[in-house]
């Protein structure tokens, strides 16, 4: 009988981060019910530092280090919450232009900007960018060594002109995006080191729904999020009667991710040739489960009573928050450039305000 086998750390293991970025995410929307119509949020190393939305007006900071921000700029958090609502009153004209140009006459849309800067401390290579999108799909973005407004949108020509004319604006956001991102990303890093710094292994668990569905090999609570997770037979990885899940974030800062195996073609025998791989960046042991029917967990059993009353209310609500994930990656139906449908979008937004369907500079550098 094969059992779940974890290979332990032979001893300490510091992650050393070599690229750190900083994101400024800001979401307008219109017609939402129940949902702000700003929000405004701050990420390095794409962790949440702090947020702001048109409910409260203010901003909150969500990590106890970022505190330390007054000691460099006493009247940071002021000229933040000061900022985010010029921002808020920005958004909501920038909608109604917007819904003028593509003919809107009503019904939910949604204005995306993203804009930061990616800083490898090895290199000292500097990246930055500026991308808004509209209803799913990228509207107009800047490029930096031109310095001109790029759009494949017939609707954005004329804001391109206008924005392209305004050099006074572009120098401003190019001195942002090249100079005081940076400066402020690495005062961050620096803040915030112990904990962005930190390395935490996950725990790993099988789950399966009924005894026809796949195999869910589940890892959650790991940091940071340069992981991966596959299942490999023989030792070799496999890349058929799989399906692979993104990194999603948890409420406490630490990530999840899954992977699951279509078992209904492996013979009973065949179970112990398979096993999952968890391998964390910077990590030198992997974290090796093996396809062990006994060690399941399940909301199914033998003799038909519910998996709550033999293994108790933990697991069961264990498998409703996977339920929930895996019902929100059915649901996600990404658009052309990496954006989401509008009725897509908002159904992230409501569950993840702050996963955006952006591109990331890697795969922007790909496509260019």
């Amino acid at each position: 009988m094969t059992i779940i086998v974890f290979l332990a750390l032979l001893g300490p293991h510091s992650a050393t981060a070599v690229n750190h970025s900083l994101k400024c995410l800001a979401t307008g929307s219109s017609q939402v019910l129940n949902f702000p119509e700003y929000v405004g949020a701050e990420m390095v190393d794409d962790v949440h530092i702090y947020h702001y939305d048109s409910n409260t007006t203010r901003v909150v900071p969500k990590q106890d280090w970022m505190n330390r921000i007054t000691e460099d700029y006493p009247k940071y958090w002021e000229s933040e919450t000061e900022m985010l609502k010029f921002h808020q009153q920005f958004f909501k004209a920038r909608i109604e232009t917007l819904k003028l140009s593509f003919n809107h006459t009503g019904g939910v849309h949604i204005l995306q900007v993203m804009h930061g800067c990616e800083w490898n401390d090895e290199t000292g290579e500097i990246i930055g960018y500026e991308r808004h999108g509209y209803d799913g799909e990228e509207f107009i973005s800047l490029d930096l060594k031109t310095e001109k407004w790029i759009t494949r949108k017939q609707q954005a020509v004329i804001t391109k002109q206008k924005w392209d004319n305004n050099k006074v604006e572009i120098t401003k956001i190019k001195k942002y995006l090249t100079q005081e991102c940076p400066d402020y990303l690495k005062k961050f890093v620096n803040y915030g080191r112990s904990s962005l710094m930190r390395t935490d292994l996950p725990s790993v668990s099988l789950l399966q729904k009924t005894p026809s569905s796949p195999v869910r090999c589940f890892a959650t609570g790991f940091y940071p999020d340069r992981a991966e997770i596959f299942w490999r037979k023989d030792g070799e990885e496999i890349h058929e009667n799989m399906e692979r899940g993104e990194i999603l974030p948890n409420h406490d800062g630490s990530f999840q991710m899954n992977v699951d195996l279509n078992v209904l073609s492996v013979t009973p025998e065949d179970w112990r040739r398979y096993e999952c791989v968890f391998q964390l960046s910077d990590v030198k042991d992997n974290i090796i489960t093996k396809l062990d029917k006994t060690a399941i967990q399940t909301n199914w059993c033998k003799t038909g009573f519910p998996l709550g009353a033999v293994i108790g209310p933990a697991v069961v609500l264990l498998l409703l928050v996977v339920c929930i994930v895996g019902y929100f990656l059915w649901k996600k139906n990404k658009g052309k450039d990496g954006f989401q449908s509008a009725n897509m979008q908002l159904q992230t937004l409501q569950d993840h305000p702050l996963k955006f369907q952006f591109l990331t500079c890697q795969e922007k550098r790909e496509l260019e």
